[in-house]
């Protein structure tokens, strides 16, 4: 009787031990694993918290963004203008200095997939200019231009695949790059390779000096003509042409609207440039008027690309800086007061002290 009482005495005690066992948290405890680490919920099961040396790195996922715009890739340099060596510097100047390229569509989506310590930065092109998108024809059949935009960012993502390979392109009608026979080849490339086709109106008209109806015609218009080339193709951005728009309330006709059955809803549209954008967790952030940075050296008065590059240089508080982790948005403590948390989804806010 003795020998029974003792064992169940023993499997009583080993029974509670590990209903008490203290390496696992209580439920509605913080992670605070890491020193001056703070997770804001427990994670998921399948999302993971990646090791990063936060005295090095410095993350901050609220920093600003740079949005180039760009117009003409030509042989004299100008206003509106880079020569293909200029560009070629740009693209170098900005790999070196530790930003690296992504889609405007994971920016405004907030899918930014960038390495833990660099910077993301987007490219733009507005007008759809033959300079920007070359084909030449030789024995083999058609060849991309190494001097036009495309060629230029491709031959760069070449030699520096780690840079990444993304640019949005924002075009009129009715012939965009300007070889008509050789539109659909050249839409085909772009969405095949990682590039974005977006809404510049119909003719490049100044959406500030028309009628409502005109301004949804135009935009309506690109749309429809898009969708005729690439029947699948959702075009989501506008990037405004001579950055003009409808006053006041009408401004919501350049967002969204209608015309003669042709519908357009863009996610994201971008002003002329000015300054950086905020991240697309801020509650600064508003998808409706994106500001851009002057891919340009003349005539940028304090708005042009080392402009900025050098007021991050000396201000890399206000620069995003990846955690590397596309799961998880990492900030300062002193940004958490400048987080819009409607817009981290299933992401997880981490914050620390520098």
């Amino acid at each position: 009787m003795k020998k029974v009482t003792i064992i169940f005495y023993l499997i009583l005690c080993i029974t509670l031990i590990g209903c008490t066992n203290p390496g696992v948290p209580a439920s509605n405890t913080p992670d605070e694993s890491k020193e001056g680490q703070t997770i804001d919920e427990k994670p998921s099961p399948d999302i993971e918290i990646e090791e990063i040396d936060y005295e090095k790195i410095k993350p901050n996922e609220n920093g600003q963004v740079m949005i180039l715009m760009y117009h003409g890739i030509g042989e004299e340099e100008s206003e509106w203008v880079r020569t293909p060596e200029n560009f070629r510097k740009d693209l170098q100047t900005l790999y070196d200095n530790g930003y690296r390229l992504i889609s405007l569509r994971d920016f405004v989506d907030n899918k930014i997939n960038v390495e833990a310590g660099y910077t993301p930065v987007v490219i733009t092109f507005d007008d759809g200019l033959l300079n920007q998108f070359n084909l030449i024809e030789d024995s083999e059949g058609n060849k991309i231009d190494p001097n036009c935009a495309v060629g230029l960012l491709e031959s760069f993502n070449k030699e520096h695949p780690d840079f990444g390979k993304s640019a949005s392109f924002f075009v009129y009608y009715p012939i965009p790059f300007r070889q008509k026979e050789l539109i659909k080849e050249k839409y085909e490339f772009l969405i095949n390779n990682g590039y974005e086709i977006g809404n510049h109106g119909y003719n490049h008209e100044n959406l500030g000096k028309i009628s409502i109806e005109e301004v949804q015609k135009s935009l309506g218009k690109n749309v429809q003509k898009t969708k005729e080339i690439l029947p699948d193709y959702e075009v989501q951005s506008l990037a405004l042409p001579y950055g003009a728009a409808p006053k006041g309330e009408n401004y919501k006709y350049v967002v969204s609207g209608s015309s003669e059955g042709s519908a357009y809803n863009h996610k994201a549209v971008l002003l002329v440039g000015s300054n950086p954008a905020p991240s697309p967790v801020s509650i600064k952030f508003n998808p409706q008027r994106l500001p851009r940075v002057r891919g340009s050296e003349m005539l940028v008065a304090g708005t042009g690309i080392y402009d900025y590059i050098k007021y991050f240089d000396k201000n890399p508080d206000k620069r995003y800086i990846s955690d590397g982790n596309i799961n998880t948005v990492t900030i300062p403590e002193s940004e958490s007061n400048n987080i819009d948390k409607n817009r981290l989804g299933d992401m997880k806010l981490i914050t620390y002290n520098p």
